[in-house]
């Protein structure tokens, strides 16, 4: 059987998405499972996902999906190298492939810029360039260009998200090759595309009361039209009643905070009355907007750098097909899987836990009850023939 693996967040999962599981199925035939490690309750940007993970969960199963596994919550709140890092290191064990989309559907060009951002001599021009003052991305556009290298590749969300799993697959030593589709349509776009929406336009929708159900899967429209939706505008003054309480060594502990920036943070959260005057006030030249933003969700959740930086020591299974349960066979040979809702003696699940019960908080209008994960169970979608 082959084993494909896609690294996603689907916040919300859109036809751009369906497009890829329907690719892939049409590839490989029946004898395929298709494995999505989808980001939990939490996303990269900093950001509860509009959708709880389950909602989502149970969409990718409905339009093509095998096995749907959560992303650990200190790899999906992580950096762009550390997401890709995390995933890579999860589906590496017992994929063949890693399926990705990206604006320039070339796997060598990817590979190449890969090895260049791994090289020694990169690593030393940037941190020549960061101390001329340049931001990271101008820092290493330049360091790359240095190297007669495309820094191009760098200049699109995918393409760089891209370029972090090709820099995982060489550093982690997997076996698993990159598998590129060229991704269609534009990733911050306003109004949404219905072939081809951005994830960003489904989330101004879904907040204005919008029907989505043309840009969704026919599935998953459903699934998405019954679910609550969850916002950082909803749970504004829980986020800031955790930031005025913090203590000093609280926020030097959060990740993402050096050069000073944890204490940037701390008098700005002491001075600034929303989160959008916080961020605006902390945001420079050097340091990006999502990377406060990530600052910001770490210090409401409790998650240290420290945190972030231990590997999670297990994966939580969100549901599967026939299909994907003799993929999870496969892949309980090389790693640790519980399913969601299970006891584990692991200290990583007090986390799991209170960013569960967390989550809650960013219902719009009534707030969700905490506790839940315990009673979240798996996911079976019986596979189709």
């Amino acid at each position: 059987m082959n084993i494909v693996g896609i690294i996603c967040e689907y916040n919300p999962l859109h036809n751009g998405h369906a497009y890829q599981l329907r690719f892939l199925r049409e590839r490989y035939g029946a004898d395929c499972a298709i494995v999505c490690l989808m980001s939990g309750n939490f996303v990269q940007r900093g950001q509860p996902a509009v959708f709880h993970k389950m909602v989502r969960a149970k969409a990718a199963l409905a339009s093509g999906a095998d096995l749907v596994l959560e992303l650990p919550v200190n790899y999906a709140l992580s950096s762009a190298e550390g997401f890709a890092r995390g995933g890579v290191s999860i589906l590496g064990t017992f994929c063949g492939e890693l399926c990705f989309g990206a604006e320039t559907g070339d796997k060598k060009s990817l590979m190449e810029t890969a090895d260049a951002l791994l090289s020694p001599e990169f690593s030393h021009s940037l941190r020549d360039f960061l101390d001329q003052g340049l931001s990271f991305p101008a820092a290493r556009q330049r360091a790359l260009e240095g190297l007669g290298s495309d820094a191009s590749l760098l200049a699109s969300p995918n393409d760089i998200l891209g370029v972090e799993y090709c820099k995982a697959i060489r550093a982690t030593g997997t076996s698993m090759e990159p598998l590129v589709l060229t991704r269609k349509g534009g990733y911050h776009d306003a109004l949404p595309d219905i072939e081809n929406p951005s994830a960003t336009s489904l989330r101004t929708c879904i907040q204005n009361g919008t029907d989505i159900s043309p840009c969704v899967p026919e599935a998953a429209a459903p699934l998405f039209a019954d679910a609550t939706v969850h916002t950082l505008e909803a749970g504004e003054r829980t986020v800031l009643a955790r930031l005025r309480t913090m203590g000093d060594a609280e926020f030097e502990a959060l990740p993402f905070g050096s050069e000073g920036l944890w204490r940037k943070l701390m008098h700005e959260s002491r001075r600034q009355a929303t989160l959008e005057a916080i961020a605006a006030a902390v945001k420079s030249k050097r340091y990006t907007r999502t990377r406060i933003d990530r600052m910001v969700m770490c210090a409401f959740l409790g998650l240290t750098a420290a945190d972030l930086d231990t590997p999670a020591p297990y994966t939580r299974v969100l549901g599967f097909s026939d299909r994907g349960r003799e993929a999870l066979r496969q892949a309980k040979k090389n790693g640790v899987f519980y399913n969601v809702g299970e006891k584990t003696a692991e200290p990583f699940q007090a986390i799991e836990d209170r960013c569960g019960a967390l989550y809650g908080l960013f219902a719009q209008g009534t707030p969700e009850n905490p506790g839940t994960e315990a009673a979240l169970r798996v996911i079976y979608n019986k596979s189709e023939t």
